[in-house]
């Protein structure tokens, strides 16, 4: 008589997204132990790209973040905003901005590490609809990085960090069926569409931010109304107070790289006044 064979522990993929600012920071570094027990937790992703002011991101907050026990970090439009990250960022491969940067841009936009449940694949793409940059074609930019990445492993996470609804979702088929996942960034505002597409990859439109709840996408109210208002500049800072922690669990499994399941995340941290 055949033995049946034993049932395969799925591997469980955290991210959060856009961190904004001192708030979205220490929040995320206060919950994500909570997050890792709760949802047993394999490897942790986070979008990083507004986590210093609300623009871009420091090596210092960098290694803040990894120490905190986040596996790795993606970036997106504000990858650049801070001097000190261009000659940070080449010796940190954890660290990841959008692949589709033109040649010779410093550091990467995908890697691959191991973990006790095999490997795991990350992966940064940004997209160009109003988004006001002239990167190289992301459909073909990841296409071209998967097809490399598939060669170590079928697992693999994409953010993809973009504006517009239509081609996030165009961008999510175009992936279904050879990567684990595609999860959407860069609006701050989490979508309720998740969903797990027929060939089994993992879809959200926008994991949401991890930044100040009483905001305007993590600025201070009053000025960003003056601003649509008026149509005259103004200076923005962070906002303060409750923080809420915006992302998704999505369930693996290892042996296929097909997903299993995605959850939506949404906590509230509590912030003293």
């Amino acid at each position: 008589m055949m033995e049946e064979s034993a049932a395969v522990e799925p591997l469980r993929i955290l991210f959060l997204g856009d961190i904004f600012g001192e708030p979205g920071r220490k929040a995320v570094i206060e919950l994500l132990p909570v997050l890792r027990e709760r949802f047993q937790i394999d490897f942790t992703i986070v979008n990083g790209e507004n986590s210093a002011g609300g623009r871009g991101i420091t090596p210092k907050i960098a290694i803040s973040l990894l120490r905190a026990g986040v596996t790795v970090i993606t970036l997106g439009d504000h990858a650049w905003d801070q001097a000190d990250i261009m000659e940070f960022m080449p010796t940190e491969p954890r660290l990841l901005r959008p692949v589709n940067y033109p040649s010779g841009a410093p550091g990467q936009g995908w890697i691959v590490l191991d973990t006790p449940k095999g490997p795991v694949g990350v992966l940064n793409v940004q997209g160009r609809v109003f988004m006001g940059q002239a990167l190289d074609n992301p459909f073909l930019a990841a296409q071209a990085a998967v097809e490399e990445m598939r060669k170590e492993t079928k697992v693999i996470f994409v953010d993809f960090h973009a504006e517009a609804t239509s081609e996030k979702i165009g961008f999510g088929r175009s992936l279904d069926g050879q990567v684990s996942a595609v999860v959407g960034t860069h609006t701050h505002v989490q979508t309720a569409d998740n969903m797990v597409f027929p060939g089994g990859t993992a879809y959200l439109t926008d994991a949401g931010m991890c930044g100040p709840l009483h905001s305007v996408i993590g600025s201070e109210i009053a000025p960003i109304i003056q601003r649509f208002r008026t149509n005259l500049p103004t200076r923005n800072h962070v906002a303060r107070g409750d923080v809420r922690v915006s992302g998704c669990m999505i369930e693996i499994d290892p042996s296929t790289g097909r997903a299993l399941r995605i959850e939506r995340i949404a906590e509230i941290v509590s912030v003293p006044s």
